[in-house]
């Protein structure tokens, strides 16, 4: 399954960094990014979380929330936020549910071999809870500021 634009987006709850837990349900009247990638503390995850981070405001004076996905537990999450001083939520995706619901696990290759892995891909949800731009295989230089203008454009 996979999430296709003008649908309404899979309400999913989810444990957090922190202890916590977020569910989109709870995030309807505020647009939600929510972007999903493969691994904590990786070169291009590290990367696509900073790029994130550094237009955080501009995010939220757009009225939405970033919202990061992985397979990683949330103690991964802990400290990979601590690290990096990431100041939006990173949520725990473990059993690999929510990444297929929204079509983001994959098969992929490297060197020659394939393997099962989330595809980087980033959702748009808007105010209503449905889904208003799907950006699949992100290539991390730039994305922030595309999805950023995305945002804006919701209005």
């Amino acid at each position: 399954m996979s999430v296709e634009v003008g649908q309404p987006a899979p309400d999913v709850t989810l444990p957090t960094d922190g202890g916590g837990q977020v569910s989109l349900g709870d995030l309807k009247g505020r647009a939600v990014v929510l972007y999903f990638y493969p691994k904590d503390d990786t070169s291009g995850c590290t990367k696509e979380a900073l790029a994130f981070k550094d237009a955080l405001a501009d995010f939220e004076a757009a009225g939405a929330a970033i919202i990061g996905v992985s397979k990683d537990p949330v103690g991964k999450h802990d400290k990979f936020k601590a690290k990096h001083d990431l100041p939006f939520t990173l949520a725990s995706d473990a059993e690999g549910d929510v990444c297929e619901r929204y079509g983001v696990w994959k098969e992929k290759s490297m060197y020659g071999k394939t393997y099962m892995g989330i595809e980087r891909t980033t959702v748009l949800i808007d105010r209503d809870g449905v889904v208003r731009q799907v950006w699949p295989k992100v290539k991390v230089p730039g994305h922030a500021d595309a999805v950023l203008t995305a945002v804006r454009d919701l209005g």
